[in-house]
């Protein structure tokens, strides 16, 4: 059965589908490379669409997360995602002989797995973080999931059915709010999709091009949260919170390899596509810096520019791995927003994702164009229109800087 497939299935006929799930035969990277890694995207891609680019507020004030804050944060959520229904099963499995049930280190997998898939699939209502209340109550129906699924895969007493998914979820949200502290640690501050680890990398055609997937890769991520997740059993046993924040890290990063991996293009290669005057500015300073956030690596070059009368800021930024999945989101977001305080849109030209945003009076606007190979580069400034800001763009190598190649995984 495919992940489309499934997916109706459990949500529509949950009893019929918890029976055919029961009797098949699975192991943990299969459940996570065909199914979990895939709807954990939707609620990450979605999250950074409607906090980094769409923004929340209100009173005619809008608030974004900074673009590439709001990249980091994706990938973090996404990995921790997937951390959080491993540590779901873990639970399910130690909890199974209190509530007259059978601990299965594959069935705990299953249940949390696919009574997660509503919750999953809820997290498109946060291209709007008005409709947040939606995907609570898509969440709320995975908790029914959970219900109907323990005594049919962990084998606990029907009448003690209740009580076992409060207890799980009360565990759960325990476990979450530790899991999320941990997380912190490693957040920076400032059915038919995939296939085996023999098939070719998968192509999907999106609104900026196409964006190609490592299924090898996925393969190679599953049995690394594999050996991540005996590693976190393991350290749940000992108490030990510094194995504990290991073994999440691992987690995350291996989650985080399935968007790309890719080392990012040097600072320096970057730094050398800033121009030395830009709209007849000289530069009066610039910044190069290479880093990496939960081992993916990033890598960022920007410059001032101005006088007294005028000052604008040219950033490049790289991304590494995460640069197709920016290109992806990106391309889901087209559209224009206005209020009475200033404008802007995003739309695709010529294969590449563009984006202006400008105040009404005058005061600042900014212009952002995020290349095929998902290289970043934005001009903002004060007192300048957006049509000469776009303008400036061509005084900046962007067929260059699109042929810049990154090398592989380390």
């Amino acid at each position: 059965m495919n992940l489309i497939e499934r997916a109706k299935s459990i949500l529509l006929q949950p009893k019929e589908a918890w029976a055919t799930i029961d009797a098949e035969a699975t192991d943990t990277a299969t459940l996570f490379t065909r199914y979990a890694m895939i709807l954990a995207a939707i609620p990450a891609v979605c999250g950074f669409i409607g906090m980094s680019l769409i923004g929340f507020g209100g009173f005619g004030v809008t608030i974004r997360v900074p673009f590439v804050s709001g990249l980091v944060n994706m990938v973090v959520s996404y990995g921790l995602s997937l951390v959080g229904l491993l540590v779901l099963g873990f639970i399910i499995d130690a909890l199974a002989p209190t509530f007259g049930g059978q601990k299965n280190a594959i069935q705990e997998q299953k249940v949390a797995v696919y009574a997660s898939t509503a919750a999953l699939l809820g997290g498109v209502f946060s291209l709007l973080p008005s409709l947040a209340m939606l995907g609570l109550l898509a969440a709320v129906y995975s908790i029914y999931l959970l219900y109907t699924g323990l005594p049919v895969l962990m084998r606990s007493a029907p009448e003690k059915s209740v009580g076992y998914t409060v207890v799980v979820i009360i565990a759960a949200i325990v476990m979450g709010v530790v899991i999320g502290a941990v997380s912190a640690l490693f957040i920076p501050r400032s059915g038919a999709l995939f296939g085996g680890a023999d098939a070719p990398a998968i192509t999907m055609n999106t609104p900026s091009g196409k964006v190609s997937i490592d299924t090898a890769g996925l393969e190679a991520a599953g049995k690394k949260m594999e050996e991540a997740a005996r590693k976190m059993e393991e350290a749940q046993k000992s108490q030990d919170p510094a194995a504990i924040a290991a073994a999440t890290g691992d987690a995350a990063k291996a989650a985080a390899g399935v968007l790309g991996g890719g080392q990012a293009i040097a600072a320096q290669s970057l730094k050398a596509a800033l121009p030395e005057k830009l709209a007849g500015l000289p530069r009066t300073g610039f910044d190069v810096q290479d880093g990496a956030a939960l081992g993916l690596p990033t890598s960022q070059a920007s410059a001032q520019y101005g006088n007294d009368d005028k000052q604008l800021r040219l950033e490049i930024v790289d991304v590494g791995g995460l640069g197709q999945m920016a290109v992806m989101a990106m391309g889901m977001a087209q559209g224009e927003k206005e209020d009475q305080t200033s404008a802007e849109k995003t739309w695709q030209e010529g294969g590449r994702t563009l984006h202006q945003r400008y105040d009404k009076d005058g005061s600042h606007a900014e212009f952002k164009t995020i290349l095929k190979n998902g290289l970043v580069v934005s001009i903002e400034g004060d007192k300048i229109g957006v049509k000469e800001l776009r303008g400036l763009m061509s005084q900046v190598d962007l067929n260059g800087l699109e042929g810049l190649q990154r090398k592989g995984k380390s």
